[in-house]
């Protein structure tokens, strides 16, 4: 690390800052030269520390950055992750005030419900299969509260940029299907944005779900029985704005939606 801990409570203090009044800080790699990605992490902690020192409850994690397209184009040659609060989560069908957000964007995802806990280092894809109750057709929404375009550092701080989780109404088991094909299309008004297969996130999602729980062991941190994780979008983000209505269709797995006023 080359940033100190009050630095790293400041930068996280900036972010909170930015998110409570919807408007975007400079980079934190310019504010703060030399961040490297152990600072983005500690940043990131500071974040969640204090939301669920106002009352937040951690309810699971979220991996991101998990295509080869995207880690080039981070230069990282790893996901990154954050962390899910109760307070993030929404129903399916529900309405979400865009004005809260920055410069909101959809993803398609699935969300891997955990029915017993899985702690690396060590974990494997079937102890994942083992532990996962039920996965779920979900959205991200994705929001920056730095402004664009951000290094790796800045995502990760910025709790890799969650701003809330849509779960859909259907759950299925993690092996009733090859969770390599599942597909969705992502449609914004009625228009087909974005289609994709699961298997674009490393290859199979319960993979992104593997490399969380091993890299949480890096902290002494465990995944929970009920957390939920999502293990990464196979789509490209979709910006979104007021008046917009997002429908992602899993096809016989179900299906997730969204509207934006």
């Amino acid at each position: 690390m080359k940033m100190t801990p009050e630095q790293h409570r400041q930068a996280a203090l900036d972010l909170a800052r930015a998110e409570l009044e919807a408007k975007a800080i400079a980079q934190l790699a310019t504010t703060w030269p030399g961040m490297d990605l152990d600072d983005a992490y500690a940043v990131q902690r500071e974040v969640i520390a204090m939301r669920m020192a106002q009352g937040a409850k951690l309810r699971g994690h979220k991996v991101g950055l998990t295509s080869k397209t995207m880690q080039r184009s981070a230069g990282i040659d790893e996901p990154d992750y954050g962390h899910l609060l109760d307070d993030m989560f929404r129903a399916d069908g529900d309405t979400l005030q865009a004005a809260r957000f920055i410069v909101p964007r959809i993803e398609v995802e699935l969300a891997f419900v955990l029915g017993r806990p899985l702690a690396g280092p060590g974990v494997t894809l079937f102890d994942v299969l083992r532990a996962t109750e039920f996965v779920t057709p979900a959205l991200e929404l994705i929001d920056g509260r730095s402004h664009y375009p951000r290094t790796i550092v800045d995502n990760v701080a910025d709790n890799a940029a969650c701003g809330a989780v849509i779960l859909g109404n259907r759950a299925f088991g993690p092996t009733e299907v090859d969770l390599r094909w599942v597909g969705a299309m992502l449609y914004k008004n009625a228009q087909v944005e974005e289609t994709g297969l699961a298997a674009g996130v490393l290859g199979n999602p319960a993979l992104g779900v593997v490399w969380l729980a091993n890299r949480l062991a890096t902290f002494g941190t465990t995944l929970e029985a009920g957390h939920v994780v999502l293990a990464g979008s196979f789509t490209r983000p979709v910006p979104v704005a007021a008046g917009d209505a997002i429908h992602a269709d899993f096809g016989p797995l179900g299906s997730v939606a969204c509207r934006f006023v």
